[in-house]
Order: C-alpha cells, then sequence, then structure tokens
C-alpha cells in the first residue's frame, strides 16, 4: 500500500473543470477533505457530484484545475491514487451471475489475497453486512437493498484511506440505511476518510463532518451542518401554552422579551418567533411564570438542511434534473 503524505488533508481540489462536449459539467469545484472525517457533498441530479467524484478517484481525467489525494496528484500520480481509494458507485460493480461469496472472493483474489485469505475475507464481510444466508445465493435474484449492501462490502475488501461513495443508500429500506450509516461511522472510526454523496438531506446531518453543496457544477457552500443552518436565519423559539385562551398574551410577551415578532399556527395554537440571542430563553420562561401561564411544550428549532438546501439552491432536495451532466 502506498503511504499517505501526512498533510493532515485527504483531498485537495482546486478549479476543478470538467466538459462533456459543450456541457461544462464541473466548473471550477474546490474542495478541501481533513483525513479520519465524513465529507458530505449535497446537490440535486446533474450538479456534477458523480463527475467530481470520478475525478477525485482517476476514472476522469480533469480539463482544468488540480488535485491531490493524500498529497498524490490524481493525474500525475494516478497509480498512487488508485492503491489508497475505493469507490462505491451509484450502480452496482458486482456479477449477477455469481454467487455473493464468489463475488467477493473474485474481488479478493485481484487485489492479492490468497485463496484462504479470500474466502475468510468474504465470510468476515458477508457476516458484517447480514448477507451470510444469502452467501450461495447468485446476485441475480437479490433484492437492490442487498446489492448495494455486497457492493459496499466489496468496495472494503482491502480498507482504504480514502472512501468514495457516491449515493450509497439510494433505495435502501430505513432498516438497511441506518445499518450502512453504522458501517460508515466503524469506517471512520478506525481511521478511514469518506467522501460521501447523497440527496437525503438526513443522511448529511447524521454522518458528515462538514458539507459542500454543488449546484451547476459549483461548490456554492460549505460548512459544518450548524454553520449552513445558520446561515439561512435564526433559530425559533416555539410555544404551547396549556390554555389557548393565554395565546394572545403569550405573544405579547414573547414579542417584549425577544422584539420579535410572532406567528400562530391556528390548529396547535403554536406561538413561534425568530431566536437571535438563545439566553433570552429564561426570561420569556421568567416572564410566563411571573403572568402565571401555563406552558404545555417548548422547543427551539434549527433551521432544517432542507431549509438551508432550498435557500442555496433554490429548489426542493428532491427535485429532479436531467442527469445528462452527470458521469454514470
Amino acid at each position: 500500500m502506498t503511504d499517505t503524505t501526512s498533510t493532515g488533508l485527504a483531498i485537495e481540489a482546486r478549479g476543478l473543470v470538467k466538459h462533456f462536449g459543450s456541457t461544462r459539467a464541473v466548473n471550477g469545484v474546490d474542495l478541501v477533505v481533513p483525513e479520519g472525517s465524513v465529507y458530505g457533498v449535497l446537490g440535486p441530479n446533474g450538479a456534477g457530484k458523480t463527475t467530481t467524484v470520478s475525478m477525485l478517484a482517476t476514472l476522469l481525467r480533469p480539463d482544468s484545475g488540480s488535485a491531490t489525494v493524500f498529497g498524490h496528484d490524481v493525474v500525475s500520480e494516478a497509480v498512487a491514487v488508485r492503491s489508497l481509494v475505493g469507490v462505491t458507485g451509484q450502480y452496482a460493480s458486482v456479477d449477477e451471475d455469481l454467487t455473493a461469496t464468489q463475488n467477493l472472493v473474485l474481488f479478493a483474489r485481484l487485489l492479492g489475497f490468497s485463496r484462504p485469505a479470500s474466502r475468510a475475507r468474504a465470510e468476515e464481510l458477508l457476516e458484517e453486512f447480514s448477507l451470510t444466508e444469502a452467501a450461495n445465493r447468485p446476485l441475480k435474484n437479490f433484492s437492490g437493498g442487498m446489492r448495494r449492501r455486497l457492493d459496499l462490502a466489496a468496495s472494503l475488501i482491502d480498507t482504504p484511506p480514502l472512501l468514495f461513495l457516491d449515493e450509497p443508500t439510494t433505495g435502501l429500506d430505513p432498516r438497511t440505511r441506518a445499518q450502512m450509516w453504522q458501517t460508515i461511522r466503524n469506517l471512520v472510526d478506525r481511521g478511514s476518510t469518506v467522501l460521501l454523496t447523497t440527496q437525503y438531506l438526513d443522511e448529511a446531518d447524521q454522518l458528515a463532518d462538514r458539507i459542500a453543496v454543488i449546484d451547476h457544477g459549483v461548490v456554492i457552500a460549505d460548512g459544518t451542518a450548524d454553520e449552513l443552518k445558520q446561515s439561512v436565519g435564526a433559530s425559533t423559539l416555539q410555544l404551547v401554552p396549556a390554555d389557548r385562551a393565554d395565546v394572545p398574551q403569550v405573544c405579547r410577551i414573547v414579542e417584549s422579551v425577544l422584539g420579535e415578532s410572532t406567528t400562530v399556527s391556528p390548529e396547535a395554537a403554536r406561538v413561534s418567533a425568530a431566536l437571535q440571542r438563545s439566553e433570552l430563553v429564561p426570561d420569556v420562561l421568567i416572564a410566563l411564570r411571573e403572568n402565571h401561564i401555563r406552558i404545555e411544550e417548548i422547543n427551539v428549532q434549527k433551521p432544517s438542511l432542507d431549509e438551508v438546501f432550498l435557500t442555496i439552491t433554490g429548489k426542493p432536495a428532491d427535485a429532479t434534473d436531467e442527469k445528462k451532466q452527470e458521469a454514470a
């Protein structure tokens, strides 16, 4: 295995550009991914996510710009980069006519494992991904979720320092998706770095240490989930009085303390107001108690990543654009 360069960065990309004919799929992407982290890349279909991953993984050559993986240039040192990365794409790279065990043994043999070591590693991965009972079944009889799990298992035969996961949980049921999340956390705990592309905002929120939002081939936002949420607005204080008759007085008190206008949900009698300073929440509660108003429910709601995505890109996260800009 090629040694990693101790720069503290798994990926550093500057001004990556890729054309497909007259279409500029990636238009100057910059990414900085620290070692030992999960870096999430969000964007609608056609945004350039897969094309960017393909360039970083040496599957596509950039038309301009530069990128390094653990200090190795993805163009001039492509062989070294390939020895450091694993890639799980949007579509399974396994052979449907082979069994799960045969697929994993084949990949292990191609990576230089001995026959006994290949079989032992295959058995370990089948158990880790709850596929032991299906070990001797041809993949053409697998469900979509089982194929995705096997595809990820194949990419982990020789656990790489850097793993590219391109929308790895697309089409999975909630249980399998949660299992995949835990596998990703375990990989990072063991020292790997993960670059994860996804359209599931909760997935990025749950897993990613930092998130880049890509649209039309450009990174339009970058930061932690909390930083991105804060960038689109303040948190919201929400109160539900035990007695609906107290709603007008609750509004007056909240507006007086916070200096913000309130809105009321008629169905739930929920009073909401922007919360610029969280330290004012106790002052609101003290004022309510002094006025003998009992509160049934209180919470502080941060902006969601859905709101971030909609604000930044102008479209909801599940919007489907033409995929002609993406490289499969």
